[in-house]
């Protein structure tokens, strides 16, 4: 696969995906399609073979093969399919002076005023009364209008966004209590508007994905933070699949809700790795302590987006580690343990970077700027696996529309590819 083959199979990902709910399904639907059984948690699970199991937004995936022991390691790639957004709030509907609006609240650390003058859409989840959930996409539907510069002439010397007041789009025209937004997602869902009972729904932006620049080495898209990791190790657990594994379980471990904590059951602060793991280690006859033992043998690459050197902003950088689009995923290092890379994560990520004959670049934080954290650190917390955190650079993260070098996330998957197929 080149590069721009893998980065148009990305961008189909991520237009099949506008909120985490959707990129777990799309990510269920492609391992069905590779030969996966999707498992149910309520049911006794095989021991051998290829599964996946969702829970909410969030995919867990794995490979037992047969000659795989009590003690024999994981190698886990940990990432997230939520995405900084906006999210529906309860009584949805309001408006005034003709215009039809919607309430939502701030999801995450979204670049708010990038969400300005898109065309954007829901999407989430509808959870009926009787606990049937159907998954909805609007397309087009809603947009946060920018005042224009003649009623704000200072605007161009700084915007100042209100999240309450100034942060409620537009969907329609007409009289609020007249029209209902949650029998309109109904409508578009395919379901009766008097059955739901809860709803999870995000805003997300319509644009496609674009390959761009002068000799289309650049990749334009909303949700690559981090929808590009997930990318990754799809396709990485997809091909090792294909071929013989040597001494290890590889594991695609797809959590919800990073980008608010992670404090949920389907988050990394939560259990459903350390479930998933159990089961597969009481599956094949392990007692706690053997589990501890195939535990202490085990890896996790924590893969999560970066941040690329800003052209015009380079004093945000460390001026001595300034990774670039296209030079490859980011060693991410910090020494408050904000990323849980150490020394001998370090040398395996150089190790299995080489084996994979692809390029990497190490990220640091300028001291005057501190870091922001990831899945790692709560991973290795919670199941005491060594742990290394690493991504796609990008520029302009947590934008609604963020950019990366067409080369880097196919270099990303490459190396994920070769951490599943053979112990560390």
């Amino acid at each position: 696969m080149t590069s721009v083959e893998h980065i148009l199979d990305l961008r189909d990902f991520i237009d099949a995906s506008p909120s985490s709910f959707h990129a777990a399904g799309e990510a269920g639907r492609r391992l069905a399609g590779a030969g996966f059984t999707q498992l149910n948690e309520t049911e006794p699970w095989p021991v051998h073979g290829k599964f996946f199991m969702i829970r909410d937004g969030a995919i867990m995936a794995w490979i037992v093969p047969e000659h795989a022991t009590v003690t024999t390691p994981f190698n886990i790639l940990g990432a997230h399919t939520d995405s900084p957004s906006f999210k529906l709030k309860p009584k949805p509907t309001t408006g005034r002076f003709g215009w039809l609006q919607a309430g939502v609240e701030v999801y995450g650390g979204p670049l708010i005023n990038s969400w300005l003058d898109r065309e954007l859409q829901f999407a989430g989840r509808l959870v009926s009364l009787i606990g049937v959930e159907t998954l909805v996409a609007t397309g087009p539907l809603l947009r946060f209008p920018q005042l224009a510069i003649h009623l704000d002439r200072g605007v161009n010397d700084g915007l100042k966004l209100d999240k309450q007041h100034h942060m409620n789009p537009v969907w329609g025209q007409g009289n609020a209590p007249d029209e209902d937004l949650l029998g309109l997602l109904a409508e578009r869902a395919g379901v009766d508007a008097g059955t739901i009972g809860g709803y999870d729904i995000v805003v997300a932006d319509t644009q496609p994905g674009q390959v761009f620049g002068a000799n289309n080495e650049f990749f334009a898209a909303g949700r690559m933070d981090n929808l590009s990791s997930v990318h990754a190790g799809l396709v990485a657990l997809i091909a090792a699949a294909q071929a013989p594994l040597s001494g290890v379980i590889p594991v695609l471990a797809a959590f919800d809700h990073e980008e608010i904590g992670s404090g949920s059951r389907s988050g990394a602060c939560g259990p459903i790795l350390e479930d998933v793991l159990t089961r597969v280690s009481d599956g094949l006859g392990a007692s706690v302590s053997e589990r501890r033992r195939a535990f202490a043998s085990s890896f996790c690459v924590s893969a999560d987006a970066g941040h690329a050197v800003h052209p015009n902003y380079s004093e945000r950088h460390d001026p001595a580690n300034l990774p670039v689009l296209n030079g490859g995923p980011l060693l991410k290092i910090n020494a408050n343990q904000r990323y849980a890379t150490d020394a001998v994560g370090a040398a395996v990520w150089a190790k299995l970077c080489a084996a994979a004959n692809a390029p990497y670049q190490e990220f640091v934080s300028n001291n005057d700027v501190p870091c922001g954290s990831t899945i790692g650190p709560l991973t290795a917390t919670r199941l005491g696996i060594r742990t290394l955190d690493v991504g796609t650079p990008l520029l302009s993260m947590h934008s609604a529309r963020e950019l990366c070098g067409v080369d880097d996330p196919l270099h990303l998957a490459r190396i994920v590819q070769t951490f599943f197929g053979s112990a560390v």
